[in-house]
């Protein structure tokens, strides 16, 4: 049981670090992404302090909305979305089911 409470733990600083790398994004973006950026960024860290944590689902819509971002952010907001993604994607990995 400690195991799992620990790799919990430790997936769900992925979300908080994909939280944290679209709030640096969003610093660079333009006023209206720079928003919506902020807007995804609660979400992962809502999501991350909530038990039972996001399901597939859940986390495939955020990476949807990302992606919409990322190609429409300037260059200095992307690779700050590709973090996020990539957080996004090694919390997925813990994920039961799908």
């Amino acid at each position: 049981m400690l195991v799992a409470v620990q790799a919990s733990g430790m997936a769900r600083t992925a979300l908080v670090e994909a939280s944290d790398a679209l709030r640096a994004a969003a610093e660079r973006a333009s006023a209206e992404r720079g928003h919506q950026l902020t807007e995804t960024a609660d979400t992962l860290s809502t999501l991350a302090s909530r038990e039972p944590g996001p399901d597939h689902g859940r986390l495939a819509r955020l990476e949807y909305t990302l992606r919409e971002l990322k190609e429409a952010a300037n260059p200095e907001a992307v690779d700050h979305i590709d973090d996020a993604l990539g957080q996004i994607k090694a919390y997925r990995k813990t994920v039961e089911g799908v």
